[in-house]
């Protein structure tokens, strides 16, 4: 039997052995045992061929570099965020205990998005600190 066949027929305990004999550690406890099998046939398959192209391991580490999500600017105490939402101009003072809005002190961003929108919002984004805002 080759190893992937073997693979294919293995119980989770041994899945987890082989995945311990290959990775050096535990996998994930959220993956099935079909998933497990199909990471471990891909591993024994390109290690049994020498590895993946260095070629293409360079584009991974590249891409995976450009997707890392950009995180907002440190905030310093005395900035001021304005967002205009739905023709109202909202005013957020960046204070040492957090962020100020209508009088009352926030910790998060995203909280007051929330407050002004009625909806889930990255805090962030909807002041235009990361990505695009939208509105």
């Amino acid at each position: 039997m080759t190893p992937v066949a073997e693979i294919e027929v293995m119980d989770r305990p041994s899945l987890v052995a082989l995945w311990q004999d290959l990775f050096g550690g535990q996998p994930p406890k959220s993956l099935s045992r079909p998933v497990l099998r199909r990471i471990l046939a891909f591993e024994v398959q390109a290690r049994s061929r020498g590895g993946l192209p260095r070629g293409f391991v360079a584009k991974l580490e590249r891409a995976a570099g450009e997707a890392a999500p950009k995180r907002s600017p440190e905030m310093q105490p005395g900035a001021r965020l304005l967002r205009e939402w739905n023709g109202v101009t909202h005013v957020v003072d960046v204070t040492e205990q957090g962020y100020r809005w209508r009088e009352q002190t926030w910790r998060s961003l995203s909280v007051i998005a929330r407050e002004i929108t009625g909806a889930h919002w990255s805090g962030p984004r909807f002041f235009g600190l990361t990505g695009r805002a939208g509105g």
